[in-house]
């Protein structure tokens, strides 16, 4: 395995394990690959949108758009994923109600509105409400947002650890492994085959569990600024500065992934602490996915996919 997966070339790569199969997000395209019951893969491509190569060339904005996107992204991805895995195909009513088609016209915004409603509960509201205990203790604002901040990251270890235990979350990050030694394979410039997949490690500096680290570490930061009011305007602060947070850390994963230095690694390091709970290592037929779904996102011009 390569040390430390130095000296390579970041590209504008990016992807999402999901059931039974890798997605994978390039400059150009979207493809999900799929290991269907009957071991065959099927792959699913579709063509990124023009607007969102604009957005991306906007610092903070584009991290804003990326967090939003990749949400959206991610329950499509799941969708498709889910289709082959179902029990009993769905029936169709023949004369569904208004609101039932609203729910099937709408089923991806919905998704991502309740996971937005999840993310904000758990680890804006549930840590800022529980810090309400230490306020006769300590007067400092920085201190309460640190404890603030020391209880969020205590909230999501915990649930990334629990989730970890079912067994298919188990195989969802053993994709997830597949993904980041495909990407690394891809970034040292090598032939993307199961061989050499295999040589590099399942750590990546750039992977969306580092990204949440950093948001929970930026908000400590960023809250700081605020005084420590009551529990009402700090619910309303928080909501307001979350795009501005998910801005700026995106703006430091992506200055992290590309960095050698040493500043870089360790910024990295606690979300690459965790992810060895959010990845496992793969075997040779998931890493085979996840090389048909990078395969078909990749662009002839090198210098195009840069990160």
């Amino acid at each position: 395995m390569l040390n430390a997966e130095k000296k390579i070339k970041p590209k504008s790569v990016g992807g999402q394990a999901v059931i039974e199969g890798v997605m994978m997000k390039g400059v150009n395209d979207i493809a999900i690959a799929v290991r269907k019951p009957d071991g065959e893969i099927t792959v699913k491509k579709e063509a990124l949108k023009s607007n969102r190569k604009k957005i991306n060339k906007i610092p903070i904005i584009r991290g804003v758009f990326g967090f939003i996107d990749s949400m959206v992204i991610g329950v499509q991805s799941l969708m498709f994923s889910a289709e082959f895995f179902e029990e009993e195909p769905k029936e169709q009513k023949k004369n569904p109600n208004a609101f039932e088609r609203f729910l099937d016209k709408n089923f991806v915004w919905i998704s991502v509105a309740l996971s937005l409603a999840f993310t904000v509960f758990f680890f804006i509201l549930l840590p800022t409400v529980a810090v309400d205990f230490f306020e006769h203790l300590f007067k400092s604002t920085i201190v309460l947002n640190l404890i603030e901040g020391i209880v969020r990251i205590a909230i999501f270890v915990a649930y990334i650890t629990a989730i970890s235990q079912m067994k298919d979350i188990k195989r969802v990050f053993e994709y997830h492994g597949a993904e980041h030694k495909s990407i690394f394979c891809y970034e040292h410039g090598q032939e993307l085959t199961v061989e050499n997949v295999k040589k590099h490690g399942r750590l990546h500096p750039r992977c969306g569990t580092s990204f949440l680290f950093i948001v929970m570490i930026v908000s400590i930061l960023v809250f700081s600024v605020f005084e420590w009011s009551n529990l009402f305007y700090r619910i309303a602060v928080r909501l307001l500065l979350l795009p501005v947070v998910a801005g700026i850390s995106y703006e430091l994963i992506k200055w992290a992934g590309r960095s050698q230095s040493t500043l870089s690694r360790i910024l990295s390091a606690p979300g690459m602490w965790l992810q060895l709970i959010t990845t496992r290592e793969p075997d040779d037929q998931q890493i085979e996915v996840a090389i048909e779904a990078l395969k078909n996102v990749l662009v002839e011009d090198p210098e195009a996919d840069n990160w």
